[in-house]
């Protein structure tokens, strides 16, 4: 290829022309578009080294062999706001940039979030760089020489592991043209401009990490295994007491030289899901499993089956967070999670490990802690979910109570029960707010009847009965859903608030599909969905834009001082100086509620920010 040029002391040299870094840095600076690729020997950045990185436009491309050569010459290009940096899935090459060259990016556009944005909802559409070639280029990537990056031990590169790299720079430059286009056809230009943004920030939370006290972690993992062995001794002892299970009363020592009071004094293996089903089978005939559904539906019938649950929960913990969560824990001694920065929704997600699935029980996260003189400042909105449905229904009652700071979900319960509620004595009024709201926050997952019932352990009758009751008050709310469920059944698709409109398709609709008795279950499908995604959706939007906000802000401001480590659905996590944490705080609950007002222009929704040693709820 006569566009490549390779930077390095090991060259082909008969096959491939030579540079200086001085050169690419001459060349680049004078782009306002570059595409830029890199290659690794892993996929943790922490230990796995940046070998190559490759930056350049279809006109020319540098291959660079950073195994040898310095690229911090580039930091001007890889941090200038006036030169797009094109790159499929950021992230990874951005953690391996900053950790091995100590440079971060700005002004980044990521083929793999805007192909991401464009078929926001398309199940198994693929969206790696593979995929997105062939779609767009009608290329097919080799494979075969992408893998021979792993275990070179520094070995020259080949003529086709260069090309290899400098092919990916010129596909990144095709496909940002194709989707450009498409953007601004689907309008989807400005939500897009939010996922490249925020594509930083996330970057920059994976990378930064979060230190665990691994003693204190130890300990409370040898509590809940306790807890949980505990909660087995309970079944047993209410299996010997119950007269239809006198056949599991069979006494096993599980071992020898155990003391008698931890003898087990059944044989059922209640980690077994065969043997319990059977064992529940005797109280349950018609139980087809023990999954958490099926079985939710009679915990409250049967004290056996309430403390079972209970005892999966506990096994849950004791196993998810016992010191097996130790692997997690990187070559820095720090945990790094991996954000999937858009599901359906546009909402975020986390794995390996999922730290939005660490218990919001401080327990746990009290065990992530921060460096001494440090302290962490967190910021989460004030019922978020709730502000979008009274901002996006223009419901006056709800409006009203939030503007007083009244307690929406008693005003409600007022409401709906009447009577019932003003007479009732403190543990009645709890039952009922609590049904109130199950429904309050349930619109916010498009939630029916069934799933009412199932939540509240009442018959389907009384739950249709409480839904009607509760939409008979609340006119506008009922009106606003079936718009958007309307919306979405009759278009394919759902979007979220402006500004940023995201858009969701549904890519099991076709335009009968509302006269079509079929397709009646996917039809409701699709009329959840759309009920739920602009509020879902638009919270998503909102966080993302107060992530940015605040990073932005530390750069300018607090650089050094601040840092941004976490952010788990409406809340955001920073850690400081211990010195101008109240000052940060002030400043950071600002810029919450600067997002905030671009989504809903009222006010109303606040966001609360707290001060602490370690990591909180």
């Amino acid at each position: 290829m006569k566009s490549v040029r390779f930077i390095g002391t090991n060259s082909p040299l008969n096959d491939i022309q030579t540079a200086t870094i001085q050169e690419c840095k001459a060349y680049c600076e004078s782009k306002t578009v570059l595409g830029v690729d890199t290659e690794t020997e892993g996929f943790d950045f922490t230990c796995k080294k940046l070998i190559m990185l490759q930056i350049g436009d279809k006109d020319r491309q540098y291959v660079i062999d950073t195994r040898v050569t310095d690229i911090s010459c580039l930091t001007s290009v890889l941090q200038s706001k006036n030169i797009v940096k094109i790159l499929h899935n950021a992230k990874f090459d951005y953690k391996f940039i900053k950790q091995w060259a100590g440079i971060s990016l700005e002004q980044v556009f990521d083929t793999f979030l805007v192909e991401r944005v464009l078929n926001c909802g398309k199940q198994d559409y693929g969206y790696s760089l593979a995929k997105c070639v062939e779609r767009y280029i009608g290329d097919t990537l080799n494979k075969e020489t992408r893998n021979k990056f792993v275990g070179l031990k520094g070995q020259p590169f080949t003529v086709d592991q260069i090309t290899y790299g400098a092919k990916d720079v010129v596909y990144l430059c095709d496909i940002r043209e194709q989707q450009i286009v498409k953007l601004r056809n689907l309008e989807l230009e400005t939500v897009a401009k939010l996922e490249n943004k925020v594509v930083e920030v996330f970057s920059e939370i994976e990378f930064e990490g979060l230190m665990i006290d691994e003693d204190k972690w130890t300990a409370m993992a040898e509590d809940n295994v306790k807890l949980a062995f505990e909660q087995e001794l309970k079944l047993d002892d209410m299996v010997l007491a119950h007269p239809l299970l006198t056949k599991y009363r069979i006494p096993v020592q599980v071992d020898m030289f155990a003391p008698m009071d931890e003898v087990r004094k059944t044989h059922i293996n209640w980690s077994s899901p065969s043997q319990t089903l059977a064992l529940f089978q005797n109280l349950v005939p018609s139980l087809e499993d023990v999954n958490g559904k099926k079985l939710n539906k009679h915990r409250y019938k049967h004290k056996l089956i309430d403390e079972y649950i209970r005892y999966k929960e506990r096994t849950k913990l004791a196993n998810a967070y016992g010191t097996k969560f130790f692997n997690y824990v990187n070559c820095d001694g720090k945990v790094h999670t991996n954000f999937s920065q858009i599901l359906d929704t546009g909402r975020v997600s986390s794995s390996k490990p999922n730290m939005q699935q660490i218990p919001s029980d401080n327990t746990f996260r009290n065990c992530f802690v921060t460096e001494p003189g440090w302290v962490f400042v967190s910021s989460d909105y004030s019922s978020q979910e709730l502000n979008v449905i009274a901002y996006g229904s223009q419901d006056p009652v709800w409006l009203d109570a939030l503007e007083r700071g009244l307690d929406l979900h008693g005003v409600c319960a007022d409401l709906v029960f009447e009577d019932k509620w003003r007479s009732a004595d403190a543990d009645a009024k709890k039952k009922l707010r609590t049904q109130i709201k199950a429904i309050n926050f349930g619109l916010a997952y498009g939630m029916g009847p069934f799933k009412l019932a199932d939540t509240l352990q009442i018959s389907k009758g009384e739950a249709e009965a409480l839904i009607e009751k509760y939409f008979t008050e609340f006119p506008n709310i009922r009106d606003f859903l079936t718009k958007l469920g309307t919306f979405g059944t009759r278009n394919g698709y759902i979007r979220t608030f402006k500004p940023f409109k995201r858009r969701r398709w549904f890519d099991t609709w076709y335009p009968k599909i509302w006269d079509d008795r079929s397709s009646l279950q996917e039809f409701g499908s699709i009329e959840r969905a759309s009920k739920n995604t602009p509020i879902q959706g638009s919270s998503a939007d909102m966080t993302k834009l107060a992530l940015i906000y605040i990073y932005e802000e530390i750069k300018q401001h607090w650089k050094g001082d601040v840092k941004i480590v976490m952010t788990v659905h409406d809340q955001i996590d920073t850690v400081c100086r211990q010195e101008i944490a109240d000052k940060w705080a002030v400043r950071m609950t600002e810029l919450m509620e600067k997002a905030a007002i671009k989504i809903i222009p009222n006010g109303l929704l606040k966001a609360d920010t707290n001060i602490s040693a370690t990591w909180e709820k």
